[in-house]
């Protein structure tokens, strides 16, 4: 197993146990915690997220966790919802996020069949997180918002248009897709985080 200090935050919003078997096929063991010591203590920290966007920022302000993530210094990789939270608001609930990405998530147009979910192909990739990956392998995604092509995007994907499939700004990581749902492409993109 893993000597790192790698910390999953719990906000009751995230698909959390996926997550943690998927870093347990990797020889990684995760803590499970929105405890502030705790967390700021990890060498790595993952925001996973499933569900709303307003209940889950509400989940976050409940625990301080949404003053708490923004001023984490290590590597941090939010998933899917995490990453949507992550940017500075979200037509969701017309949700105000942790504006660590300056682009807001926006939803699919009615007209669009939502939400969109199973295996899309990802290309563009850049950043450490997509070493060894690639162009064009397939991911896993399953979302009805999206957060469009903006400076901060590291890999992109279209369905109906392109938009952002992962993010990157200083320590701050993101995927749309479910690297832990993603089979053995997953699994290495989530080996790159925890080797940064």
């Amino acid at each position: 197993m893993s000597k790192q200090n790698i910390v999953i935050i719990d906000y009751k919003a995230g698909n959390v146990q996926s997550v943690k078997y998927a870093l347990e096929r990797l020889g990684v063991y995760a803590k499970v915690s929105n405890c502030e010591e705790t967390i700021r203590q990890a060498d790595k920290v993952i925001f996973p997220g499933v569900g709303e966007a307003a209940w889950a920022m509400k989940k976050l302000k409940e625990t301080g966790l949404d003053q708490l993530i923004p001023q984490l210094k290590q590597p941090v990789l939010g998933i899917c919802l995490g990453m949507q939270l992550m940017c500075t608001s979200s037509e969701e609930g017309d949700t105000k996020g942790l504006g660590l990405f300056p682009v807001k998530t926006l939803k699919f147009p009615a007209e669009d069949k939502v939400p969109h979910m199973g295996w899309n192909q990802i290309r563009q990739q850049k950043a450490e997180l997509f070493n060894g990956i690639k162009e064009n392998s397939f991911v896993y995604f399953v979302h009805s918002y999206y957060v469009p092509l903006n400076e901060h995007t590291t890999s992109e994907t279209h369905y109906i248009r392109s938009f952002s499939a992962s993010l990157q700004k200083a320590n701050f990581y993101a995927c749309q897709f479910h690297p832990e749902k993603s089979g053995d492409i997953g699994q290495e993109i989530l080996n790159n985080f925890i080797k940064l």
